[in-house]
């Protein structure tokens, strides 16, 4: 397993708009369409890579303990599905249904959206306040595959917490892990 950390994208950041693909409903979906009222979530993802697998159960709890709380989320996908066709869009839409998701699972088919939030990896987590600019980026815990620590979602539950609460967040954000995004060769 090749391990990418994130970026780290500037926080107070605007969150690049975006209109994709729903794989799940076959409808395009933009940011305005999925921003939650006091905050949003976007998160890199794919079907195939170990990290994600690892994190999916966690990360579908989360949205659905926070979606009640006026959190949007959202799932991108944004890997060459020429050299990874375990990510083409039809194998989205039954992740989405076998994993549970509550949430949008995007694809970004030209990678022009994963490349205006400078992703680098799968997972990749970003979280936004209600006027839509950067306040946390990076893992979702210290959990990795084969690491024995379980998923509990900390780091961003912490996030999301402090932001509900007119917090300050916290200053140390560690960048995720997790297989780098599968870039198309042109």
């Amino acid at each position: 397993m090749a391990r990418t950390e994130s970026n780290m994208l500037p926080l107070g950041t605007l969150a690049p708009n975006f209109s994709l693909l729903d794989t799940v409903t076959d409808k395009h979906r933009t940011l305005e369409d999925i921003k939650g009222k006091n905050g949003t979530v976007i998160m890199f993802i794919c079907n195939h890579c170990p990290f994600v697998k690892h994190v999916n159960p966690q990360i579908a709890l989360l949205a659905k303990d926070y979606l009640l709380k006026g959190i949007g989320f959202v799932a991108i996908s944004s890997n060459d599905v020429l050299n990874y066709p375990q990510d083409a869009p039809h194998l989205m839409k039954e992740n989405a249904i076998l994993e549970n998701y509550s949430f949008p699972y995007l694809y970004d088919v030209t990678q022009e959206v994963a490349k205006a939030y400078d992703a680098a990896c799968t997972p990749d987590f970003y979280l936004f306040d209600a006027g839509l600019r950067l306040v946390y980026r990076g893992q979702l815990d210290d959990s990795r595959p084969g690491n024995g620590l379980p998923v509990t979602g900390a780091d961003l539950r912490l996030a999301l917490d402090c932001l509900l609460a007119g917090k300050s967040l916290p200053k140390t954000q560690k960048p995720s892990i997790g297989c780098n995004i599968k870039w198309k060769d042109h």
